[in-house]
């Protein structure tokens, strides 16, 4: 099979540290673009891709691109891709997709359309009046962008972001693509001692202890193209034993703490799960009065914020004190998530660095003092 291009979507804001990651790969072609990042590679580096990607959201095999003013022109130019070379007989291939800025934009009639012409151009490829589709699913998915069509085949099923150790989580949980930007960004590599001291589920901590042993996020969990044809046990095989081999084995200055007994026996456990049993300190504790663990760190966190009036000003308050807390700890590299919009001023701070991010809908800045 010919070279490939895949498309990898990204919360907005950690595109570049997903191209980062593409590129330490070694994926050829590696572009960034806004919501998403484009590389080319074979089918072992669909493979290596999924299991390894720590802030991109799936990944996407591309079938083609082309214009779609139309839905003559959709169904036109879905109906001359290759599908017969990735989506068997028996393959089932719903389709789902999204359109912007674009003539077509009824999310409907554009399904429809494009399942109209998947069906024509697999069955005449198999010589069949009906596709059974009782076999593995090859999710269709479409993009629609000023009037731009492409058709892609979704390779991950289930998000990136669900690595298989959160079976639950607290009120407000951090998506797991979103915890390993937030560690990523403040360079953590497991020399220094980290702290998160609002841990909630755990997540932020989980995902730098994975980091930190280089430990492929997606070890402990399954995707959609292992049921694949084209795509050999092989090509997964290889890249566990790849993965594997990479990883560290060392000792790692880890501790979360948390004043919700509930959060603290959800992270215990969600560490647990993620096979980081012993690998990060819990404790049950004030952020704004406990002892750090050291002179020097890093600290990452996403202290609680509120919707409401009510719950914004306790929030607003309990930045003031952990403010407090912080003050004079230069040995202290902190890093806070708040979609406050005057967090510095709450918490007596201006930062060194300010970065937009997005939790969920949600418009954040983290904040960086360096």
């Amino acid at each position: 099979m010919d070279e490939l291009t895949f498309s990898v979507p990204c919360l907005f804001g950690l595109e570049s540290l997903a191209g980062d990651e593409l590129k330490r790969l070694q994926m050829p072609s590696v572009s960034v673009e806004n919501g998403r990042v484009l590389f080319t590679g074979g089918i072992s580096d669909l493979a290596r891709a999924n299991l390894r990607l720590r802030t991109g959201e799936r990944v996407l095999l591309r079938l083609g691109r082309f214009e779609a003013r139309s839905f003559e022109e959709l169904f036109q130019g879905v109906r001359a891709l290759p599908l017969e070379e990735f989506i068997p007989k028996n393959g089932a291939f719903p389709v789902k997709g999204h359109s912007l800025n674009s003539v077509l934009h009824s999310i409907p009639d554009c399904q429809a359309i494009i399942k109209k012409a998947a069906a024509e151009r697999l069955g005449k490829a198999y010589g069949l009046g009906w596709l059974p589709e009782s076999g593995a699913k090859y999710q269709i998915q479409f993009s629609i962008m000023k009037d731009v069509a492409e058709i892609y085949l979704d390779s991950s099923g289930a998000g990136l972001h669900k690595r298989g150790y959160r079976a639950v989580g607290n009120d407000a949980p951090l998506r797991e693509t979103l915890a390993a930007g937030l560690v990523t960004l403040a360079r953590y590599r497991g020399k220094e001692t980290f702290l998160d001291p609002f841990c909630g589920s755990g997540t932020i901590a989980i995902e730098a202890a994975l980091i930190a042993r280089n430990r492929a996020p997606g070890l402990n969990r399954s995707f959609a193209a292992k049921e694949w044809d084209f795509v050999p046990a092989s090509a997964w095989k290889d890249a566990v034993e790849e993965a594997r081999d990479r990883e560290y084995h060392g000792e790692y200055r880890i501790f979360a703490s948390d004043s919700d007994p509930k959060s603290l026996s959800i992270a215990i456990s969600n560490a647990r799960k993620a096979g980081l049993e012993g690998q990060i300190h819990f404790a049950d504790a004030d952020a704004c009065t406990r002892d750090l663990p050291g002179e020097t760190g890093i600290l990452v966190c996403n202290p609680p914020y509120g919707e409401r009036m009510l719950e914004q000003r306790q929030a607003q308050k309990l930045y003031e004190r952990f403010g407090k807390r912080m003050q004079g700890l230069s040995g202290w590299k902190q890093y806070i998530i708040s979609s406050e919009p005057e967090f510095e001023r709450y918490y007596g701070r201006r930062a060194d660095k300010k970065r937009k991010l997005y939790n969920g809908m949600i418009q954040c800045n983290y904040y960086m003092y360096l």
